[in-house]
């Protein structure tokens, strides 16, 4: 498996290893010690998987306040989507920063998300189906959400009018959240 390091201090791409043949191919998409290898100390307690209908559709940007914060290993098992990733550490160098990352069934790459940012993706095909694994419980408790189109980091997610949940729509500004992410140098 490859690490791509992105601008964002911890969100890293991965590319594993292909192997194909005349029946197909097979792909390593999990080892705790191949993650390990590349500076990935998560220990995932839970896998979620979403299916999304239609080409257009945005789910995000979501977290979860700590202390039930977490990390998240995401893929695309079908389709494609454009992932973002948004840091909300107060105090980071890369504050309100986002990073995107095109991931598909295709190209089969990763994203590696540490605690501390925001998460969400829109889909760019029809019949996409998403698959994350997390590092924490879910909490209704600490789910959050920010807004999605927040102009203080201005993510560009390539669709004028995304279709959303009713979550989504009334999601604070982070300005006006009460998200309790803090940077803490270079501890991820």
């Amino acid at each position: 498996m490859k690490r791509i390091d992105t601008k964002l201090e911890g969100v890293c791409i991965l590319e594993p290893e292909v192997f194909g043949d005349h029946r197909g191919w097979f792909m390593e998409t999990y080892s705790t010690k191949v993650l390990h290898e590349l500076g990935i100390d998560a220990v995932f307690v839970q896998d979620n998987q979403s299916y999304t209908k239609e080409k257009g559709t945005l789910r995000g940007i979501h977290f979860q306040n700590g202390p039930m914060a977490q990390a998240k290993l995401v893929r695309v098992i079908r389709g494609a989507v454009l992932d973002v990733a948004v840091d909300l550490r107060k105090g980071s160098p890369t504050y309100r920063q986002w990073v995107g990352v095109e991931l598909s069934a295709d190209n089969r790459r990763m994203l590696y998300i540490p605690r501390g940012f925001g998460h969400g993706f829109v889909t760019l095909t029809d019949d996409v189906e998403f698959v994350y694994k997390v590092d924490n419980l879910y909490s209704r408790e600490h789910d959050r959400g920010i807004r999605f189109n927040d102009p203080d980091i201005g993510v560009e997610w390539g669709v004028e009018n995304p279709i959303l949940s009713q979550k989504d729509t009334t999601s604070p500004f982070l300005k006006d959240s009460d998200c309790n992410f803090t940077y803490e140098g270079d501890r991820i």
